[in-house]
């Protein structure tokens, strides 16, 4: 007798996951507790045994709740019994910068980044699911920032795998089941001051109740189509900017105006923001506003004032050229 669906699910998931030429270092799964980590991790640990595979939880204490320490080491503890090969606790403090899901999201991946170095990992899987990919997409349309922000997740980045994009939560809840596992239920998951939270127990039932059933799977294949366009758009923007670009030195850069005019705007746009980046504004401050106004400057052209940017940075048009740079620019 074969294994229940959801197990075989989860496994193959995984399996196809780490297809491909075999490289070195340990394939290491960052596991919270909660039941789509704690399938990843025991799907992990049965594909990486039978592969010959050496692997590794990471677990990631944010101090944020009373018995955290505590918590971690029990996820610790499973390794061995899922097959895994060894097990870290990684203790971050978690700042306010961008609110408290995003403090804690950039924690989790620099203590997850510093790990995979130190143990010269080949690869770290994360456990989101379909429904993770469909929130973020619906988060990606209320921020109203073009193509990029309702791509959604990547399967692969870098060295970040996201074996589950395709299969739902339910799934990982029933292979947790079958396989004899308690999940950790924890309750920021459950707490509505949280953006996320507001969608997952709100806005995505109250879809799937009004429109059908579906909505995940369909905001999942629109994330997927999303992020082929803007790939390919990428792609072309990085042969453009080489294309535009008269200097970039320093954190000053210099584009053709001509060249950018000959551009289609979704294109221009992108090398716009490669250029206010290379210049030195933060690309996380950086906004679809700022990079219109900057686009103005070549489309609607009018003698005007220079655009400032995050970062202490300006924009200014002179003699058929784009410089942005520190301001003020000389």
């Amino acid at each position: 007798m074969g294994p229940h669906p959801a197990v075989a699910d989860v496994r193959r998931a995984v399996r196809e996951a780490l297809a491909g030429p075999a490289q070195g270092g340990p394939v290491l799964v960052a596991c919270s507790g909660g039941a789509d980590s704690l399938a990843l991790a025991a799907a992990l640990g049965f594909v990486a045994s039978r592969a010959g595979l050496e692997s590794g939880l990471l677990t990631v204490d944010h101090q944020l709740q009373p018995g955290s320490a505590e918590r971690a080491e029990q996820v610790a503890a499973l390794a061995a019994s899922l097959g895994l090969g060894m097990a870290e606790v990684l203790t971050v403090e978690v700042g306010t910068e961008g609110g408290p899901e995003a403090a804690a999201r950039d924690a989790r991946y620099r203590a997850l980044a510093e790990a995979a170095d130190r143990l010269g990992a080949r690869a770290v899987l994360l456990g989101h699911t379909r429904d993770d990919q469909a929130e973020t997409v619906l988060l990606g349309l209320a921020r109203g920032s073009g193509p990029r922000s309702i791509s959604g997740m990547a399967a692969r980045s870098g060295r970040y795998l996201r074996p589950f994009l395709d299969l739902p939560r339910a799934t990982t809840v029933a292979a947790c089941l079958a396989l004899g596992l308690t999940p950790w239920d924890d309750p920021h998951n459950e707490d509505p001051r949280y953006t996320r939270v507001r969608v997952r127990t709100r806005i995505l039932p109250l879809l799937e109740s009004e429109l059908g059933p579906g909505v995940a799977e369909a905001l999942a294949r629109t994330a997927a189509l999303a992020r082929e366009d803007a790939d390919a758009l990428d792609e072309w923007a990085d042969r453009a900017y080489q294309d535009c670009a008269l200097s970039d030195i320093d954190g000053s850069v210099t584009l053709s105006v001509p060249a950018l005019e000959a551009l289609p705007s979704a294109v221009r746009r992108r090398v716009l923001r490669r250029a206010a980046v290379a210049a030195g504004a933060p690309a996380g401050s950086l906004s679809a506003t700022h990079v219109r106004a900057v686009d103005r400057l070549v489309t609607h052209w009018r003698g005007q004032k220079p655009v400032d940017l995050p970062g202490g940075r300006a924009a200014v048009r002179r003699c058929g050229t784009l410089i942005l740079a520190i301001s003020p620019i000389p």
